[in-house]
């Protein structure tokens, strides 16, 4: 995979390799009182890059609301003001930002042009650059005092929807050191300051009472990582946390099921087909994998009834993809097997997939296919995928990037120079759709303009979506407000509190 343009969530909840280290090592006995107000958070992943922005750690910093960005996604994936109070494009390369006034940084600076010059420029300029950024040249000027102007190399009608990404936070001047080094401790701008961090364990942050918005009701928030699944699972039933990342299906069920909330993903579990070689070269073939696959089996059996049956490569996590979607017209007709043998690949890391090989082994075999598997870990199986070695392969994929929009998912799944096309797939109407999909600025034409794109996908049979995955969040009875989100950038934020009396 190239993992410069495919979100880290590829292996989001399994990456963390730290043992437990005694975060949670308190007796199983009930633990409800919460005299200090302060919010006790047990995260999946311990920092990678010492909580640099300009890494995946940037979507700790907001999670807990530390670290702003110019604008912010709504649920359709519209940009909303945050640091910036409104914009405009100025032409189809530039935009001005004006930004909101009197906010302070957690070091009581201030919010200028010159700071969000600053910030955007050291991220810009980064090796390597923050993956928002990637094939983006970008340039930042300030307009007086409180504007800047962000252009780009080429136009690029997501340009605010990129500015969202928690990895473009703007920080004060004195969060950016020597060498690349960036600072988040007491240097955000959100509800909360950071304000120490223990390595790889935990991090404490309090309430910042200059925050330019709404006051945070918690008087701060005490994090841990806890790599260890059944580990945060004990620590949301003996009440030692009160909120809980990325709980284990295989917990789930252990726990108060008033306490667990599944949230949709942006991620497909997928079956690619490989349309250049072998037997899936013919459309019928791919037509009868596509009517031998039992969805709900999968549903039921590997994911213990924690996930949705697909109807298309866009899951419930974009609610308006199943509000736009239209049947395939004219689906091809299933072919007969006959015995014909394929290779089912998958890759270990995510311990899901493997058990789905078995599943959809069983099924085709049942549909008349004589069915090979392999299963490697996916740093020895990924360049084989590529290609093109294997008949069929299961992948889990995500389906936005950080701008919240699929169109560079499904160019880079199914696009004749797309750098992900495991299906081996080129059709030069899918290009067109694409093409045309990505110059039209965000809104309700390029939803529909990436429906029709996903309708000829899906008419083509290369990729068979199965099913669209969940996280699993734990939150103590007493606690109010916590953020159910679908993107992961936001967990707690200023309204999130712990109630005083719960009965």
């Amino acid at each position: 995979m190239n993992m410069r343009n495919t979100p880290w969530p590829v292996f989001g909840l399994l990456s963390a390799t730290l043992l437990l280290s005694g975060c949670f090592n308190e007796p199983e006995e009930k633990n409800t009182s919460h005299h200090d107000g302060r919010i006790k958070l047990a995260m999946l992943q311990p920092p990678r890059s010492g909580l640099t922005p300009l890494s995946d750690d940037a979507f700790k910093l907001s999670r807990w609301s530390t670290a702003e960005t110019l604008v912010v996604l709504d649920k359709l994936g519209e940009a909303q003001p945050a640091l910036a109070a409104k914009w405009q494009p100025i032409d189809d390369k530039s935009w001005r930002f004006e930004l909101r006034p009197n906010v302070h940084f957690h070091d009581n600076t201030t919010l200028n042009a010159a700071t969000v010059v600053n910030s955007l420029t050291v991220a810009a300029t980064a090796s390597p650059k923050p993956r928002i950024l990637d094939g983006v040249q970008l340039t930042v000027t300030a307009d007086g005092d409180n504007a800047v102007i962000v252009s780009t190399a080429k136009a690029d009608p997501l340009l605010p929807q990129r500015l969202s990404s928690p990895q473009l936070a703007i920080l004060s001047t004195q969060a950016y050191g020597k060498n690349g080094v960036v600072n988040p401790v007491n240097t955000g701008s959100g509800p909360f300051v950071l304000r120490s961090v223990n390595g790889t364990s935990s991090a404490a942050l309090d309430r910042f009472d200059g925050y330019w918005g709404e006051k945070a009701q918690a008087s701060g928030i005490d994090a841990s990582f806890v790599s260890d699944g059944a580990a945060r699972a004990a620590a949301l039933r003996t009440g030692t946390a009160d909120i809980v990342e990325a709980i284990p299906v295989s917990q789930a069920p252990l726990l108060d099921q008033s306490l667990v909330h599944e949230v949709p993903m942006p991620r497909t579990n997928t079956l690619y087909l490989n349309t250049r070689h072998g037997v899936m070269q013919d459309p019928t073939m791919r037509a009868a994998v596509r009517d031998a696959i039992n969805r709900q089996q999968l549903v039921d059996n590997v994911y213990e009834k924690r996930a949705d049956i697909a109807q298309g490569l866009l899951g419930p996590a974009l609610p308006w993809a199943a509000e736009l979607r239209q049947p395939v017209a004219t689906p091809v007709k299933a072919g007969t097997p006959a015995g014909a043998t394929i290779t089912l690949a998958t890759f270990s890391d995510r311990a899901e997939l493997p058990e789905v090989a078995v599943y959809l082994a069983q099924q085709l075999t049942a549909a008349g296919f004589n069915v090979k598997q392999v299963v490697r870990e996916y740093a020895q199986i990924e360049s084989d995928a590529l290609e093109g070695k294997f008949d069929a392969f299961i992948l889990s994929r995500a389906t936005v990037l950080d701008s919240g929009d699929p169109v560079a998912y499904l160019y880079s799944d199914f696009a004749c120079e797309g750098s992900f096309n495991i299906a081996q797939l080129c059709r030069p109407e899918i290009d067109e759709a694409l093409q045309k999909a990505a110059t039209i600025p965000a809104g309700e034409a390029r939803r529909q303009a990436i429906m029709r794109a996903e309708n000829l996908i899906l008419a083509s049979d290369a990729a068979i979506p199965m099913l669209h995955e969940r996280v699993i969040q734990g939150e103590n009875a007493q606690v109010r407000g916590a953020l159910r989100d679908p993107r992961e950038r936001t967990l707690i934020n200023a309204a999130t509190h712990i109630a005083a009396d719960v009965k």
